[in-house]
């Protein structure tokens, strides 16, 4: 009688499980796992289980999202260079004067195939993963075996191809489920943003707005990652059959995802002159409700999605009608203090109602009015021609990917020549832990190295204890197939987890074929080591310091939201359309943000005298680029043509072409910015310019018509972005002037 009950919890539980980005690939590498252990169990050879759990790890770590078609390709070019590394591998072995410089040449190609793509990235890496796991299994026989040579190579290629035939049955099986789950993180993390952006509104003077800023700007960048992975996930799956209308209806839901994105990242004023102007008035707490429950029905969306529930939706009419009745009490008493924010509030108010009609679209995405451009951007690689193009890009020394690929081969080698000097017991175990250390940036090297050692301290431990109260050869297999899984499941977002996780399963299959005891200092030992290989290279060896970069990040995020400025122009021209060359502009710019606050955020992370004096200022940098940047969407999300049709009166301002020139002197003021910070040289007559702009642009906001007041949204949003210049200005002079000061022989050249 009870089992119903208690199957209603369970089907739940099971569903929501299902909807976790990690329990897929937890469960694949689960059944796979389980298969060689299987196999190990029916050939009555224990010896099988360690080289088909390598192969698998290695596998599993080459994995990229794909369709199935695109998947089995990856894996006949995983298994290729698979065979290709492990046989290099068991040829040179036995060679160290030969083997040493094909270690760092092979290390060099690898990391300089990842230009071409995150594909091509992540197998590599995967790649060399597993030509230390058959140095590792050949170092634990002693070397290569007189008898059986083939036997390892072969069987961590056996489980490498059985786990890429489990990946690829899984994705012809559950193609659509890593669409849901990428478009349900964009709707969190939007919910999130909208939610952040409505503290905005709250009327408290005194407050830190730079850092509610700079938080938004983090926030930011998080709701563009995950744009742009739901981009490529579709994309990935657009070689099906066009009229698979679910997948039709889950690129609309990803245009109206960039549609709330544009509304909700816009600024119509600023914040500051709101909360002082209406700090007695009760229309920001309208606005800052109103936006935290468009926030909250983003994320229902998001569960909506995962759990294939539809979406109920309550479109907050009436905090929408709340909002309008307060702006009409206001409007009716004509105030003289608020008649300036009386238009850019109405026009904030028009722009979260049509937020609202957007999340309101998104119940029934499939019935909305498709877009007329519904192509996405191909990132794909394209020929040889685009493949020597794209490393042809790379070869400069500002390049990362060239750094890192000249710095990790030297940290190989130095971990190998220690290896042959020293003779450490399971000495390659150096080599893996520089590999999963080393990052191309100093940041990234901080927390793995941190992670790493906290990680395997917590494995051995646990490893040791699990070997003592678990001595069953049987026990100690099944909790390595368990830890196998909590390795994948964690590894994206708690590595200590996953690195104890790994080391328990080494300790545990291990014990299988030697002794485990023997192999807890060894590996404690050889942990520290390549710890530190790994820390000195990223400190020595071509160091990346993210200040070396910070100027030329700053100009790129002015250059591209220049050319989003210049793509909205060219809208106002000849109408609003969301085609491929807006959204591209319009993305590029929001990448262009994104990575700045990396960089930012990655450099506070780095020694104090690599960040000099430019921290705070850059920081500021960021926070009044993030406000340019919501003033710009602004000026996107009311786009609309000046043609005869749309004019409304012909002294209308808006339909007047000056507004587009004096639109265009703002794009050059942009760019002219964007040069002289690249080149780290003192912008002169700038703030003149921008003063002369300003007063062409000082023209009433509105105009008395028979009909009551006209609203200029386009000049209004100029007004905006041209005091916002003048901030932008004195920021990037104190930038320059912080280079001068901490690199005056280097202050008039840009980082090479």
């Amino acid at each position: 009688m009870r089992l119903p009950l208690l199957s209603a919890p369970l089907s739940l539980t099971l569903r929501r499980l299902w909807t976790l980005d990690t329990f897929a690939y937890a469960l694949r590498v689960f059944v796979a796992f389980s298969g060689a252990l299987a196999v190990s169990s029916w050939q009555a050879d224990v010896t099988l289980m360690m080289p088909l759990f390598l192969g698998i790890i290695a596998s599993a770590l080459a994995e990229t999202d794909d369709s199935w078609q695109g998947r089995l390709q990856a894996v006949g070019v995983t298994l290729a260079c698979f065979a290709m590394a492990s046989l290099s591998v068991q040829w040179l072995f036995p060679h160290p004067w030969l083997f040493a410089p094909a270690l760092m040449l092979s290390t060099f190609v690898l990391i300089m195939l990842g230009a071409l793509g995150p594909r091509y990235a992540t197998i590599s890496f995967a790649t060399l993963i597993l030509a230390i796991y058959s140095m590792i299994a050949l170092d634990h026989h002693g070397g290569v075996p007189e008898e059986g040579a083939w036997r390892q190579p072969l069987l961590l290629l056996s489980g490498a191809a059985w786990y890429g035939l489990i990946s690829v049955v899984w994705c012809a099986l559950f193609s659509r489920q890593p669409v849901k789950q990428s478009l349900a993180r964009v709707y969190r993390r939007l919910g999130r943003y909208l939610s952040l952006k409505a503290t905005l509104f709250e009327p408290l003077r005194g407050r830190d707005l730079e850092a509610t800023r700079l938080a938004l700007a983090h926030q930011n960048g998080e709701v563009v990652a995950a744009l742009n992975q739901a981009k490529e996930v579709l994309f990935q799956r657009l070689g099906s059959p066009r009229g698979d209308r679910r997948l039709d209806r889950y690129l609309q839901l990803y245009f109206i995802a960039q549609d709330i994105h544009e509304r909700a990242s816009s600024s119509h004023s600023p914040y500051s002159s709101l909360i002082e102007a209406f700090f007695h008035h009760d229309v920001l707490f309208r606005c800052q409700r109103l936006l935290d429950q468009q926030g909250h029905a983003c994320r229902r969306l998001g569960r909506a999605l995962l759990l294939n529930r539809p979406f109920e939706h309550d479109q907050s009419e009436q905090a929408l009608e709340d909002l309008r009745a307060s702006i009409d009490h206001l409007q009716a008493h004509q105030q003289p203090e608020w008649q300036a924010l009386m238009p850019p509030l109405t026009a904030l108010a028009d722009n979260l109602a049509t937020l609202e009609a957007q999340l309101a679209s998104a119940e029934h995405p499939e019935v909305a009015a498709p877009h007329a451009d519904a192509s996405l951007h191909d990132r794909s690689l394209h020929g040889p021609r685009d493949a020597w193009t794209r490393i042809r890009a790379t070869l400069t020394l500002s390049s990362p990917t060239l750094r890192h690929a000249l710095r990790l081969p030297i940290a190989l080698l130095v971990g190998y020549i220690l290896m042959q000097v020293f003779h450490p017991t399971q000495g390659f175990w150096i080599l893996l832990t520089t590999l999963f250390v080393c990052r191309p940036n100093f940041a990234a090297t901080q927390r793995y190295l941190v992670e790493r050692i906290a990680g395997t301290v917590l494995g051995l431990v646990v490893g040791w204890a699990t070997i003592t109260l678990f001595p069953q050869p049987m026990a100690q297999s099944l909790i390595a197939v368990v830890a196998g899984v909590v390795f994948f499941a964690s590894r994206q977002t708690h590595y200590v987890i996953a690195t104890a996780a790994i080391t328990l399963l080494v300790l545990c299959s291990f014990n299988q074929v030697g002794d485990g005891f023997d192999l807890i200092w060894p590996r404690l030992f050889d942990t520290l080591v390549g710890v530190l290989i790994a820390a000195l290279a990223v400190l020595w060896i071509l160091p990346d310091w993210q200040g070396r970069r910070l100027y030329r990040q700053v100009a790129a995020s002015l250059v591209s939201q220049r050319r989003y400025l210049e793509e909205i122009i060219q809208q106002y021209a000849t109408g609003k359309q969301d085609d491929l060359a807006y959204r591209l502009a319009r993305r590029n710019a929001h990448n262009a943000d994104a990575a700045l606050s990396t960089l930012l955020s990655n450099m506070l992370r780095e020694p104090r005298r690599y960040q000099g004096h430019d921290v705070d200022n850059a920081m500021r940098f960021l926070a009044l680029s993030h406000t340019l940047l919501g003033y710009l969407s602004a000026l996107g999300a009311h786009r609309h043509a000046h043609t005869d049709d749309t004019a409304i009166d012909p002294s209308d301002d808006e339909s007047d072409a000056d507004v587009t020139a004096l639109a265009e002197r703002v794009a050059v003021l942009l760019g002219r910015l964007a040069e002289h910070l690249e080149a780290r040289r003192p912008l002169s007559g700038f703030e003149a310019e921008v003063a002369r702009l300003r007063e062409a642009l000082d023209a009433p906001e509105t105009s008395k018509t028979d009909d009551g007041e006209t609203y200029w949204p386009m000049r209004h949003q100029l007004r905006l972005m041209c005091r916002q210049l003048e901030f932008l200005g004195e920021a990037a002079n104190r930038l320059i002037a912080s280079a001068q000061r901490d690199r005056p022989e280097q202050a008039a050249k840009a980082y090479t």
